[in-house]
């Protein structure tokens, strides 16, 4: 549907009427920039969004991601306006405020219709290479009838000038992902000003570089918006769109300046405002001819959604599609098998390996897998059960080799599990988590399921040194809210991790992984996936308990040489394997306190073994328990030497142990 320019400005000047309002009501917030993106919007939402506001959720809708989420009162309004359920007139009244989804920057477990968080500047934009890498991939394997979107992102200068831009961009032009098209907000002002106080780089030379297709547009011109959207649209590369705005369009003395960016325009500036736009209506208030206008921009998405229905209806592979689309694993996908294989015929190897190896279990039974790593992938074992190679030829593939792209794997796996239908799950070494880290936190804020795979997990890596000797690494991931950091001790424990972390719908995992070969230390069949308690007693004692040791990963089985060196003075004690804290606090009081009883260390020392920071671990072991692990850094020799030197063998551990129940 195209709209005559008369009334396109009234459905334009709508978001710039809400978004200061709603922006003066909360006292706090970003009018400038979706005052000036206004008229972009109001195109695009009202001629090319292929989207649904009475189906939010249907699986072939375009994907929208406001990048710059500082202005999010701009995808508030046009959510708002094009009539999804909320956010209602009442949310947008209360932004920024307790009990209103309309939050400072978007966030996607609040508001359907927002597909991702946004405000980290730059993610956005990276998420939605993700979101074009798994549409691409579903409609290899579904065909055209079934998935046929693209990606629709509004980025502002700040996105383009973070460097996980630089990563993001790159890939997208690499794998030649021309549903992806980016408006890039061209207004010339950041924060402390104009953006020649920041940079003088070509930016649109900078996307051509990178493989990118590159048109610009005057922001204010609805026929060259569209012009411009025509040119990306049918060209077969990525597209970015250089929309040259003015910030803070109408405020006619604010305008263009840095004053509208991060403030209110206040009372004078926006009664000013409103006769510059001449717009009559009160605060919050939309013209009843103008809200129809923007209700009848859904019609188009609306039999598009039912007819692709009636083509899902008749395809021959809808329940699968469907429950991919879900989040559903298989109903007969199980591990079980495999796991008590491995405890038939019991291994020594690093649980980097193991991990490989329930890949090949993994990849074989779920198609929907997406593997990959960053430039490590004979080092992080990630390719597993057969699975070819994600390229620009061939969509089809299930393994992207991601490059030196730590950050930009990470928050491209967050795009692909937001958008559904696949599991993506990426590789690196475990410090290298310092460079994804804020990815890593947005997956545990959005409850996108993605998995990481992080080896080379403590100085167990040896020769590589104190730069990739992980030290803190494990106890700062484990703060994180949401998330699930599991560093398992052997081939059965990392069989039983990636069973746990396949099944979380709402939440990303860390695996901690090993590179040294590793004993096997469950042999026997249990009843259940003990690693799901978190933690769970390996060994009882034989003598009257009087020490329980906490270990976790390439530690576990020197608690165990620990216990037969204490067991043989008499000294009774049990051995904990703590594979995921999260989940051991989520057990309920009996469990924790049948693991961990609650009696003081004169009764039961507890002692915890890690090869990392002994930050923390006074939680487990009280304050008068013994913690034994790494405060420093590492440093370069074999592995056996530096466990040896840092005092993390049975033979150090136990006369520090008699030391303290001596005391």
């Amino acid at each position: 549907m195209s709209l005559a320019t008369s009334r396109m400005v009234p459905m334009a000047n709508a978001i710039r009427a809400l978004s200061m309002d709603a922006v003066q009501a909360a006292n706090s917030g970003h009018p400038g920039m979706p005052m000036g993106m206004a008229d972009v919007a109001t195109v695009l939402w009202s001629e090319y969004l292929k989207h649904d506001p009475k189906a939010p959720g249907w699986a072939d809708r375009d994907r929208f991601v406001l990048s710059a989420g500082h202005g999010s009162m701009l995808i508030y309004s046009l959510l708002h306006l094009s009539g999804y359920e909320r956010p209602t007139m009442e949310d947008i009244r209360n932004f920024r405020q307790i009990g209103s989804p309309c939050a400072g920057h978007p966030e996607n477990f609040l508001l359907d219709g927002v597909e991702s968080t946004t405000g980290p500047l730059g993610q956005g934009l990276a998420m939605s290479v993700g979101m074009a890498m798994a549409e691409r991939h579903l409609n290899a394997t579904f065909g055209d009838e079934i998935v046929d979107h693209r990606t629709w992102v509004i980025a502002g200068d700040g996105c383009l000038m973070e460097g996980i831009n630089h990563e993001a961009i790159g890939l997208a032009g690499h794998l030649k992902l021309g549903r992806l098209t980016v408006f890039w907000d061209d207004n010339n002002i950041t924060i402390d000003g104009t953006t020649d106080l920041s940079t003088s780089e070509n930016i649109k030379a900078r996307y051509e570089a990178t493989g990118w297709h590159v048109v610009s547009c005057d922001g204010h011109d609805f026929d060259d918006i569209r012009r411009a959207i025509d040119e990306a649209v049918a060209d077969e590369r990525p597209s970015l769109i250089a929309c040259k705005t003015v910030i803070g369009k109408g405020a006619p003395n604010k305008q263009g300046t840095s004053a509208t960016h991060g403030a209110p325009l206040g009372d004078d500036e926006i009664t000013a405002a409103r006769g510059v736009l001449g717009w009559e209506s009160a605060p919050f208030e939309i013209p009843e001819e103008v809200l129809s206008d923007w209700r009848g921009t859904a019609d188009d998405g609306a039999r598009a959604h039912s007819e692709w229905q009636m083509r899902l209806d008749g395809y021959a592979q809808k329940a699968e599609f469907q429950r991919r689309m879900a989040g559903e694993l298989p109903k007969d996908f199980s591990l079980d098998k495999y796991i008590k294989g491995l405890i038939d015929q019991p291994q020594k190897i690093a649980t980097r390996k193991a991990s490989e190896m329930a890949l090949a279990e993994i990849n074989t039974g779920l198609p929907e897998t997406i593997g990959g790593s960053a430039d490590l992938t004979g080092s992080n074992n990630t390719k597993a059960g057969g699975i070819g190679p994600f390229t620009a030829d061939d969509y089809s593939g299930r393994y992207v080799y991601y490059g030196i792209r730590e950050f930009g794997m990470a928050a491209a796996m967050n795009g692909m599990a937001l958008h559904g239908g696949v599991i993506p799950y990426g590789g690196t070494f475990l410090v290298f988590t310092d460079y994804c880290r804020a990815a890593i936190r947005l997956s545990a804020l959005q409850q996108a399921r993605v998995v990481y795979v992080m080896t080379h997990d403590s100085i167990g890596l040896g020769e590589d040194g104190p730069t990739h000797q992980p030290i803190e690494h494990v106890q700062s991931l484990r703060m994180m809210p949401n998330l699930l950091v599991m560093r398992p001790a052997d081939a059965v424990e990392t069989a039983e991790c990636w069973d746990i972390a396949l099944r979380q719908p709402d939440r990303p995992t860390v695996l901690a992984l090993s590179r040294q070969n590793l004993p096997q230390m469950r042999t026997h069949q249990l009843s259940e996936n003990m690693t799901g308690r978190g933690g769970y007693r390996l060994k009882a004692a034989q003598a009257a308990r009087r020490v329980i040791l906490i270990a976790t990963g390439s530690e576990l089985h020197v608690a165990m040489e620990c216990a037969e060196k204490l067991e043989a003075d008499g000294i009774g004690a049990d051995v904990v394997s703590m594979v995921c804290t999260q989940l051991f606090d989520e057990q309920d009081e009996a469990y924790r306190a049948d693991i961990l009883p609650d009696v003081s260390p004169d009764e039961v020392l507890r002692v915890s073994i890690e090869a990392g920071t002994t930050f923390g671990w006074d939680r487990y072991t009280m304050t008068n328990g013994l913690r034994i692990g790494i405060d420093r850094f590492g440093a370069s020799a074999p592995a056996e030497d530096l466990f040896e030197k840092f005092g993390l063998t049975a033979d150090a551990i136990v006369p520090q142990i008699m030391n303290k129940l001596n005391a």
